[in-house]
């Protein structure tokens, strides 16, 4: 299993990890993993919020029906050469 070292932590922060800690009843090694995992976890509500968008371009794009739709390259030159 890797090791993390890290150095000149701040003691300010160290003591109040070392007061989570002692609160969730885990060592300060347990708690900093379980922190880590879960800001490192994937974010489900902005998963949410992209599904709904996606949903809702779909949508958009339905009610469109076949019209013929402008180029979003050609949209995107045309914007940058104003």
């Amino acid at each position: 299993m890797p090791l993390l070292q890290v150095r000149s932590f701040p003691q300010d922060l160290y003591e109040r990890l070392g007061h989570r800690a002692k609160v969730d009843r885990r060592s300060i090694s347990q708690e900093v993993i379980v922190l880590l995992a879960e800001a490192l976890a994937p974010n489900r509500a902005s998963e949410a919020a992209r599904q709904a968008a996606l949903a809702q371009t779909r949508a958009s794009a339905e009610r469109l029906g076949g019209r013929d739709l402008p180029d979003p390259a050609e949209l995107i030159r045309q914007d940058r050469d104003r």
